[in-house]
């Protein structure tokens, strides 16, 4: 079932809860535990030890079972407490922990995460304009206002640039145009998302997927790449365990045992926490959790309510199509992946991920 926007509305204000807009706080892990880099190998913890429910356990995995999920993960301390794989893949073969998925928008964070390393390399700056790394003529706006968007804006999405066009992920200067001066609107504009992979290809001389080995990939053990899906972006696509292993990374902001991988730690707070003052549950391609409003994909319209009333309010979440979600929680030394289908295919399946964080909380409290 696909909810209408007026129902997605009126449920978050019902399930909003009284949350603190205070950043958030990553508090490094002195214990934490990083799986091999070249092997399979990976710590677990029974959830016994945690003090979890087994019923509320088979009660959660039945519910992701039955809304099309193929993958489930939970990292406690970067060591797996839960982790589950069913129905089939891509190609129809029953889904595995060797099993590949798309990130769908998730992957904006793993992005942002890489023009973090890009800036920190001294390959750009993201305060600089775009056209600086993509030539004058990049958008159908007059030069002086396609110079006051900057790759700051592309990260959190004020570029301006009209969003009313036929095909929202066309990058063609065509589907460019001026709606509003750059950091005066939000809008989930994937258009002007998609071609910060441009910039990182010409900052760093390299393509995509060669930067995203050297900088991230290499260095904690991921598999994946990045792969055109419809000729107008690409889409990244691994298996769980490298989403997971992303997301033990953000949770130790930046460092992978003994590699700084992000060692920016200006530009990683300014990532997971707000970006700007118009959707303050909005970082550099990140959601944030816990704040007092939230302006959802498709519209412009702030709503009194957070991401996910039932998470926990430090949680940064990487959230796209179809329910590709990779949380991460300070508080709880947590990391979650979720991979699959959902039957309402929305770009960020917000409804289905409060239920998820409903199910997991019932466990952990």
């Amino acid at each position: 079932m696909k909810y209408p926007f007026y129902f997605l509305m009126f449920t978050l204000i019902l399930l909003s809860a009284c949350n603190s807009t205070d950043d958030t706080i990553f508090i490094p892990l002195e214990e934490a535990y990083f799986p091999p880099l070249t092997s399979t190998t990976w710590e677990t913890i029974n959830p016994t030890t945690l003090q979890w429910d087994a019923q509320k356990i088979t009660e959660l995995q039945t519910f992701l079972e039955v809304n099309e999920t193929r993958a489930f993960i939970v990292l406690i301390d970067g060591k797996i407490v839960l982790e589950n794989y069913w129905n089939n893949d891509l190609q129809g073969n029953p889904f595995t922990a060797d099993s590949n998925w798309y990130w769908a928008s998730a992957g904006k964070s793993l992005t942002a995460t890489l023009i973090g390393i890009a800036q920190e390399e001294g390959s750009l700056n993201i305060n600089d304009k775009t056209s600086d790394y993509l030539g004058a003529g990049w958008t159908s706006m007059p030069a002086n206002k396609e110079d006051l968007i900057t790759v700051k804006n592309q990260l959190s999405f004020t570029t301006g640039i009209d969003y009313n066009v036929p095909v929202v992920d066309c990058t063609a200067p065509a589907c460019l145009n001026y709606l509003t001066d750059a950091g005066n609107q939000w809008y989930y504009h994937n258009g002007t998302y998609t071609l910060l992979h441009r910039v990182l290809e010409n900052a760093t001389g390299v393509t995509n997927n060669q930067f995203t080995n050297t900088a991230i990939k290499d260095k904690i053990g991921m598999d994946g790449s990045w792969l055109s899906t419809n000729g107008l972006n690409e889409v990244y696509f691994s298996t769980a365990r490298s989403a997971a292993r992303f997301g033990l990374l953000t949770l130790n902001q930046g460092l992978w045992e003994d590699t700084t991988v992000l060692g920016d730690a200006t530009y990683f707070n300014s990532m997971t926490t707000t970006s700007q003052s118009i959707n303050e549950s909005y970082g550099y391609l990140w959601w944030l959790n816990g704040k007092d409003s939230v302006v959802f994909p498709g519209t412009t319209a702030a709503i009194p309510s957070s991401v996910t009333p039932s998470g926990p309010i430090d949680m940064i979440s990487a959230l796209g199509k179809n329910g590709q979600f990779i949380d991460v929680v300070p508080s709880l030394n947590m990391v979650v992946i979720r991979m699959g289908d959902t039957s309402a295919q929305e770009t960020v399946p917000v409804l289905f991920h409060e239920e998820m964080w409903a199910n997991i909380m019932d466990i952990v409290n």
